[in-house]
């Protein structure tokens, strides 16, 4: 009764704090014998527990047993996984089968070794082992060198037994019931434990008189009640239902305890993360050797250090996994950490480290400062990697390992290609079948004429609802909603393809003669521009992705109202597409700091972040300490202003920093430096101390500051150190950052150290999120669509004005009147100039900003213009970078990648 109450007592305050908490008892049972089920059932309900049964047949295999405690294991509404098979079944296989912070019975060995070593308040410890030791203590007898004999008992609860008696200063003795000194240790016994039936062959006259005897022979891990032992007269008998009741209750009261511990472990914690360490060396090795000169740890490892649950996780492999979206409702009520954005300068075709100064950061606030963090990064696209790029990371910044992290991954932007295809194929064969039908003809294959009766299916209703009442019958339909239901007309339909091509920018379809000449002009987008990229990185789960790709508008109807994968019934068809993408990809630094790879929208000509998926779950594993670090591509005038205008927009989150990435090479460009050209060695100029370059380019980095500033946003300046960088460039870097308004700046040599060369960047950041961000929009979606984009090209590019070609204001009247006018824009941009001039350098002035095309995103949310000669597939260069990409076949290295 004491138990139960306190139980339940415990429970309740436990309830208090977290009121949806109910910790479930599950029982696997293979047997008929139900005695045990009840009295657990009859004292879980009256503590207030849950419980579930799980029955089997009694001749259930031990394969059979073991597949139903992984199903356990892995249930995560499952606080606690008690056995009741028989005992011929309880063999090492399935005792260890069981996930140590289930076993309430204590059977497993990580359980009993924690008990054999001292740590009994770390483990579970045996209810029947419990019960015995506490009905001799409640019985007035004294432990403490007595000689106790413990006959017939087996397995775990023998070993917990024996265990608990010597602890009190006992003397223990074993034995089975066959041991030919039987006689003799039962004559030398102060107390008896009878651990399984006296057989009917042992003398009663054995057990001496006065002997205490406590009774404990019904098996309660298998629930068949043995034999009692009838006759025992000795004055100290304790019998079996006594054994049996208290245990049950002792088993309830591990119950509490199981769900106690899982909810600390879902509270905010400092990580117990094993961070791997690194050996710089110097010179700094190639990145092939510094990436395999390193072993990750194992995902699922990783995955546990940071609070996930074996539930949470779909293991890809050694080194990545899918974390399941589920996590954001077990978590909801969790304080996020603090938000950090890295953004950058106008670089250089060869990048200035966005990504780099993202790994650095997290590896130095967690492997260096004991700080919770996580990055969230994009997955690189195969476009730019076997083009100009050839890889993402190197030298001590990797996202590990290497290989995976740039080739495929979990196979997302597959699915997003997939996917689009998908949706162009269907538009395509709906223009051909109302093209080449006669209404009627149409119509009776649209709304087939099933037992007498026409019906439209839910796609077809809620096509109708645009413009006209649904009915249930469809005999009554006018010509015009007819036409309303079935006609359509081209408007934008792009295929998509994650490899660079220039020839696929524009192409002719439909000559095969099975089109019967309708063909038309169409063009290949690269699959990260992609509306469906968009839709990923900004959805928030999977029915509003669902919601988001029915809402795409891919077409017009005859007249002018827009028409939608809804429309087209191809909706169920994308979500299953993408049903696995929506994850984000768990990997890790190469120190072993956790990372989220999650979708990979370019920033040029889509809005450049990862998934909002991501970020917030990423937030509530760091707790209210910790730090998630993010980038934007490319400059703060392009990645950075789409992250705030478009994906705070959308996820509600407000950023607490922003790290602004220099570096003196690209400084130098913008102050007049020579040209750069990938795969063309660097000038002296970029190689030799040149202050003079310096100072004049830190025009660009005091503009892109000032265009933080416009968002309230505290800005720290990380400079990027490279080897031929001197300390009076970077000196003079920093001090001009902070007289334009910089929270702080300072240089990162993460490079050649790793996260070490980043500390101090990790501390600037964590000050300057320790104040209070301002955070403001830039402008209001409620403005006419042009004056939102006027508003980007003059506040944050400093252009005089826009100019709108005719397609393009033609495109903006048309999404006005078709109600998209309030969205927020998405401007497609060279990355390379704050203008649309890709060699303007520095800070341009008095330009006109050309707008040459509009297009709408509208499942992702945005409206999409193209300045000037912006293309949305991008070429191979002259040497692209796949010439030196290669595979050992006899050691299945790839070569080149790095």
């Amino acid at each position: 009764r004491d138990i139960i109450q306190n139980s339940k007592e415990a429970l309740r305050l436990l309830q208090e704090k977290n009121p949806a908490f109910k910790p479930v008892l599950a029982i696997i049972q293979a047997g008929d014998d139900n005695l045990m089920q009840e009295i657990s059932q009859n004292l879980a309900e009256e503590a207030g527990l849950n419980i579930t049964h799980i029955c089997l047949p009694p001749d259930s295999s031990e394969d059979e047993i073991i597949d139903e405690i992984l199903k356990i294991n892995e249930d995560a509404r499952v606080h606690g996984l008690a056995l009741q098979i028989s005992e011929n079944s309880f063999s090492n296989k399935v005792l260890n089968a069981l996930t140590p912070e289930k076993d309430i019975d204590g059977v497993t060995d990580v359980n009993l070794g924690k008990l054999v070593r001292g740590d009994a308040h770390e483990c579970f410890v045996s209810p029947v082992a419990r019960a015995v030791i506490e009905l001799l203590e409640k019985s007035g007898v004294n432990l403490d060198g007595k000689k106790i004999l413990v006959i017939g008992a087996h397995g775990a609860v023998e070993a917990a037994l024996l265990c608990l008696f010597q602890r009190r200063g006992s003397l223990t003795m074993s034995s089975q019931w066959k041991t030919p000194q039987l006689q003799s240790k039962l004559h030398a016994a102060d107390i008896v434990v009878l651990g399984s039936p006296k057989p009917e062959e042992i003398p009663l006259t054995w057990i001496q008189p006065g002997t205490t005897v406590l009774n404990c022979s019904h098996d309660f891990l298998s629930g068949k009640v043995g034999c009692a032992s009838p006759g025992v007269h000795s004055s100290g008998l304790i019998e079996e239902d006594n054994v049996s009741l208290l245990a049950a209750a002792l088993r309830i009261q591990n119950m509490v305890s199981s769900g106690r511990r899982w909810l600390r472990e879902q509270q905010h914690r400092r990580w117990r993360l094993h961070c791997l360490k690194l050996q710089p060396l110097s010179p700094v090795p190639s990145d092939i050797e510094i990436s395999r000169g390193q072993t990750p740890k194992a995902v699922d490892v990783l995955a546990k250090e940071i609070g996930l649950l074996a539930d949470e996780i779909e293991i890809y492999g050694k080194s990545k996994a899918k974390v399941r979206l589920s996590l954001l409702e077990r978590l909801k009520d969790q304080t996020d950490g603090k938000y950090v954005l890295v953004a950058g300068i106008t670089p250089t075709p060869l990048g200035e480290g966005k990504s780099t100064v993202t790994i650095g950061l997290v590896q130095a606030l967690t492997a260096h400062l004991n700080v919770n963090s996580f990055a969230c990064l994009r997955q690189p696209s195969q476009g730019p990697t076997f083009g100009v790029k050839g890889t993402v990371f190197k030298n001590y910044y990797n996202v590990s390992p290497h290989l995976q992290f740039n080739l495929h991954l979990t196979g997302d932007i597959h699915a997003i290609t997939a996917a689009n295809n998908l949706l162009a194929a269907a538009i395509d064969t709906r223009i051909l079948h109302e093209n080449t039908q006669t209404d009627k003809a149409l119509y009776n294959r649209l709304v087939p004429l099933v037992n007498g009766v026409r019906e439209f299916s839910e796609i077809q209703l809620a096509r109708l609802k645009v413009s006209f009442h649904p009915r249930n019958t469809s005999e009554r339909l006018s010509k015009p909603e007819i036409l309303n239901l079935i006609w359509f007309r081209f408007l934008d339909i792009l295929l998509v393809l994650d490899t660079n091509d220039r020839f696929l920018r524009k192409i002719t379809i439909g000559q095969a003669s099975t089109e019967k000449g309708y063909s038309r002009q169409a063009q290949f987008d690269i699959a990260v521009a992609s509306e469906i990229m968009a839709v990923l990185a900004l959805t928030d789960s999977l029915t509003d992705m669902k919601l988001r790709l029915g809402r795409m508008v891919v077409a017009s109807d005859k007249s002018g109202q827009p028409v939608t994968a809804e429309d087209l019934g191809v909706t169920g068809a994308l979500t299953v597409l993408m049903k696995d993408a929506i994850k984000p990809t768990l990997m890790q630094t190469l120190e072993g700091t956790p990372v989220f790879v999650h979708a990979g929208p370019f920033a040029n000509i889509a809005h450049g972040n990862s998934s909002v998926l991501a970020d917030k779950i990423a937030l509530k594993l760091v707790g209210e300490e910790g730090f998630v670090v993010t980038e934007a591509g490319f400059g703060a005038d392009i990645g950075m202003e789409k992250f705030f205008n478009i994906k705070c927009r959308a996820s509600g989150l407000v950023p607490n920093v922003v790290v602004l990435v220099a570096t003196v090479r690209a400084l130098k460009m913008h102050g007049g430096g020579p040209s750069v050209t990938p795969g063309i060695p660097l000038k002296k100029e970029y190689t030799e101390e040149n202050i003079q370059l310096v100072a004049d380019g830190c025009c660009n980095l005091q503009k892109q500051i000032q265009i933080t500033q416009l968002f309230g946003v505290p800005v720290v300046v990380a400079v990027n150190v490279f080897k031929t960088d001197t300390r009076a460039e970077i000196d003079l870097v920093c001090e001009l950052a902070k007289r334009a308004g910089a929270f702080d700046a300072v240089p990162c040599y993460h490079w050649s150290v790793g996260g070490r060369g980043s500390v101090d960047l990790a501390q600037a950041v964590r000050e300057a999120a320790s104040k209070r961000s301002r955070f403001q929009f830039l402008y209001d979606v409620q403005l006419p669509i042009v004056e939102k984009i006027r508003t980007i090209a003059q506040a944050v590019y400093g252009a005089k004005d826009i100019e709108l070609s005719p397609v393009a204001q033609s495109k903006i009247d048309r999404y006005t009147e078709q109600g998209f006018g309030n969205l927020p824009i998405c401007m497609a941009k060279t990355h390379l100039s704050l203008s649309h001039q890709p060699d303007r350098k520095g800070v341009p002035r008095d330009f006109v900003l050309p707008i040459s095309d509009v297009r709408a995103s509208i499942g992702a949310g945005f409206i999409y213009p193209l300045v000037g000669t912006m293309s949305t597939m991008p070429g191979l260069p002259t040497r692209p970078c796949f010439y030196d990409i290669d595979l050992d076949t006899e050691t299945e290295q790839v070569k080149g990648l790095f």
